[in-house]
Protein backbone atom coordinates (compact mmCIF):
# COMPACT_ATOMS: atom_id res chain seq x y z
CA UNK A 1 0.00 0.00 0.00
CA UNK A 2 1.17 3.51 -0.73
CA UNK A 3 2.09 5.33 2.47
CA UNK A 4 2.89 8.86 1.31
CA UNK A 5 0.30 9.99 1.20
CA UNK A 6 -1.56 7.15 2.88
CA UNK A 7 -4.16 6.47 0.19
CA UNK A 8 -6.42 4.29 2.35
CA UNK A 9 -6.46 6.64 5.35
CA UNK A 10 -7.04 9.61 3.06
CA UNK A 11 -10.00 8.00 1.37
CA UNK A 12 -8.54 8.23 -2.12
CA UNK A 13 -10.46 6.37 -4.84
CA UNK A 14 -9.18 2.93 -5.77
CA UNK A 15 -9.07 3.93 -9.44
CA UNK A 16 -5.44 4.92 -9.87
CA UNK A 17 -5.87 6.66 -13.23
CA UNK A 18 -7.06 9.87 -11.58
CA UNK A 19 -3.45 10.61 -10.56
CA UNK A 20 -1.20 7.92 -12.06
CA UNK A 21 -0.52 6.88 -15.64
CA UNK A 22 0.03 3.45 -17.14
CA UNK A 23 3.54 4.44 -18.22
CA UNK A 24 4.80 5.50 -14.78
CA UNK A 25 3.62 5.37 -11.18
CA UNK A 26 5.76 8.36 -10.19
CA UNK A 27 5.30 11.24 -10.32
CA UNK A 28 1.61 11.28 -9.57
CA UNK A 29 -0.24 13.96 -11.51
CA UNK A 30 -2.77 15.04 -8.91
CA UNK A 31 -4.43 18.29 -9.97
CA UNK A 32 -5.26 20.28 -6.85
CA UNK A 33 -7.01 22.86 -9.05
CA UNK A 34 -9.92 20.44 -9.47
CA UNK A 35 -10.61 20.45 -5.72
CA UNK A 36 -12.58 22.87 -3.54
CA UNK A 37 -9.26 24.61 -2.76
CA UNK A 38 -7.23 25.35 -5.91
CA UNK A 39 -3.63 26.16 -5.01
CA UNK A 40 -2.43 29.68 -5.80
CA UNK A 41 0.58 31.75 -4.78
CA UNK A 42 2.61 30.44 -1.85
CA UNK A 43 0.19 27.53 -1.43
CA UNK A 44 1.64 25.94 -4.59
CA UNK A 45 5.04 25.36 -2.96
CA UNK A 46 3.79 24.37 0.50
CA UNK A 47 4.44 20.75 1.48
CA UNK A 48 1.25 18.67 1.37
CA UNK A 49 1.56 17.63 5.03
CA UNK A 50 1.54 21.26 6.16
CA UNK A 51 -2.17 21.29 5.39
CA UNK A 52 -2.97 17.60 5.34
CA UNK A 53 -1.39 16.32 8.57
CA UNK A 54 -4.72 14.71 9.52
CA UNK A 55 -5.41 13.19 6.12
CA UNK A 56 -6.63 14.48 2.81
CA UNK A 57 -10.38 14.44 3.18
CA UNK A 58 -12.19 17.05 5.21
CA UNK A 59 -9.28 19.50 5.28
CA UNK A 60 -10.73 22.94 6.06
CA UNK A 61 -10.53 25.59 3.36
CA UNK A 62 -10.97 28.66 5.58
CA UNK A 63 -7.77 30.73 5.78
CA UNK A 64 -7.84 30.88 9.56
CA UNK A 65 -7.73 27.08 9.80
CA UNK A 66 -4.04 27.26 8.83
CA UNK A 67 -3.26 30.90 9.54
CA UNK A 68 -4.67 31.35 13.05
CA UNK A 69 -1.15 31.88 14.45
CA UNK A 70 -0.44 34.53 11.77
CA UNK A 71 -3.69 36.29 12.68
CA UNK A 72 -2.98 36.06 16.42
CA UNK A 73 0.63 37.19 16.04
CA UNK A 74 0.01 40.21 13.84
CA UNK A 75 0.36 43.43 15.82
CA UNK A 76 0.48 46.20 13.23
CA UNK A 77 -2.42 46.47 13.62
CA UNK A 78 -3.27 43.88 16.24
CA UNK A 79 -5.89 41.80 14.44
CA UNK A 80 -7.49 40.44 17.61
CA UNK A 81 -7.73 43.86 19.28
CA UNK A 82 -9.07 45.34 16.06
CA UNK A 83 -11.71 42.63 15.99
CA UNK A 84 -10.82 41.98 12.35
CA UNK A 85 -12.62 39.17 10.54
CA UNK A 86 -10.66 35.95 10.08
CA UNK A 87 -11.32 35.97 6.34
CA UNK A 88 -7.76 36.93 5.40
CA UNK A 89 -8.37 37.63 1.70
CA UNK A 90 -9.79 41.11 2.39
CA UNK A 91 -6.25 42.36 3.03
CA UNK A 92 -3.84 39.51 2.25
CA UNK A 93 -3.06 37.59 -0.92
CA UNK A 94 -1.91 34.02 -1.39
CA UNK A 95 1.40 35.35 -2.71
CA UNK A 96 2.56 36.41 0.77
CA UNK A 97 1.13 37.34 4.18
CA UNK A 98 2.95 40.68 3.99
CA UNK A 99 2.56 43.26 2.74
CA UNK A 100 -1.16 43.43 3.35
CA UNK A 101 -3.44 45.54 1.19
CA UNK A 102 -5.13 47.32 4.08
CA UNK A 103 -7.41 50.06 2.81
CA UNK A 104 -9.14 51.79 5.70
CA UNK A 105 -10.81 54.30 3.35
CA UNK A 106 -12.60 51.70 1.23
CA UNK A 107 -13.14 49.04 3.87
CA UNK A 108 -14.27 51.19 6.78
CA UNK A 109 -13.99 54.97 7.03
CA UNK A 110 -12.01 57.55 5.00
CA UNK A 111 -9.09 58.56 7.23
CA UNK A 112 -6.44 58.88 4.50
CA UNK A 113 -8.57 61.18 2.35
CA UNK A 114 -11.03 63.98 2.81
CA UNK A 115 -11.25 66.03 6.00
CA UNK A 116 -9.68 63.33 8.18
CA UNK A 117 -6.46 63.12 6.16
CA UNK A 118 -3.50 64.18 8.28
CA UNK A 119 -5.69 64.90 11.30
CA UNK A 120 -4.62 61.90 13.36
CA UNK A 121 -1.36 60.30 14.44
CA UNK A 122 -2.29 56.90 15.79
CA UNK A 123 -5.12 54.38 15.59
CA UNK A 124 -5.84 54.84 19.29
CA UNK A 125 -7.00 58.41 18.75
CA UNK A 126 -10.27 57.04 17.37
CA UNK A 127 -10.10 53.43 18.56
CA UNK A 128 -9.99 54.14 22.29
CA UNK A 129 -10.75 50.59 23.49
CA UNK A 130 -7.47 48.67 23.21
CA UNK A 131 -9.22 45.29 23.16
CA UNK A 132 -11.74 46.18 20.45
CA UNK A 133 -10.84 48.21 17.38
CA UNK A 134 -14.43 47.79 16.25
CA UNK A 135 -15.25 50.41 18.90
CA UNK A 136 -14.43 54.00 17.99
CA UNK A 137 -15.08 57.57 19.12
CA UNK A 138 -15.86 60.52 16.87
CA UNK A 139 -16.91 62.92 19.61
CA UNK A 140 -13.45 63.17 21.20
CA UNK A 141 -12.09 65.18 18.25
CA UNK A 142 -15.20 66.82 16.88
CA UNK A 143 -16.56 69.78 18.77
CA UNK A 144 -20.08 68.47 18.85
CA UNK A 145 -21.49 68.95 22.31
CA UNK A 146 -24.52 66.88 23.09
CA UNK A 147 -26.92 69.81 23.60
CA UNK A 148 -26.16 71.28 20.15
CA UNK A 149 -26.26 67.89 18.44
CA UNK A 150 -29.52 66.92 20.13
CA UNK A 151 -31.08 70.20 18.97
CA UNK A 152 -29.69 69.90 15.42
CA UNK A 153 -30.89 66.33 14.93
CA UNK A 154 -34.29 66.78 16.55
CA UNK A 155 -36.90 65.98 13.93
CA UNK A 156 -34.20 65.42 11.26
CA UNK A 157 -32.63 62.12 12.19
CA UNK A 158 -34.82 59.17 12.97
CA UNK A 159 -33.54 57.05 15.89
CA UNK A 160 -30.88 59.68 16.67
CA UNK A 161 -28.51 58.91 19.54
CA UNK A 162 -25.52 60.88 20.77
CA UNK A 163 -23.08 58.00 20.21
CA UNK A 164 -20.13 57.66 17.83
CA UNK A 165 -21.49 54.39 16.46
CA UNK A 166 -24.77 56.17 15.72
CA UNK A 167 -22.89 59.01 13.98
CA UNK A 168 -21.26 56.43 11.70
CA UNK A 169 -24.64 54.98 10.72
CA UNK A 170 -25.68 58.25 9.06
CA UNK A 171 -22.21 59.60 8.23
CA UNK A 172 -20.24 56.52 7.04
CA UNK A 173 -17.97 58.65 4.88
CA UNK A 174 -17.74 61.58 7.31
CA UNK A 175 -20.04 63.88 5.35
CA UNK A 176 -23.52 65.23 5.94
CA UNK A 177 -26.08 63.01 4.18
CA UNK A 178 -28.25 64.58 1.48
Amino acid sequence: ATTYPDHAQSGFPTTCAACHSTSAWQPAAFDHDTTAFPLTGAHRTTDCLSCHSQGYTGTPTACVACHQSDYDGTNDPNHQAANFPTSCQECHSTTAWTPANWDHDNQYFPIYSGKHRGEWNSCTECHVVATDYGAFECILCHEHNQTDMDRKHQGEARDYQYLSSACYQCHPDGTVPN
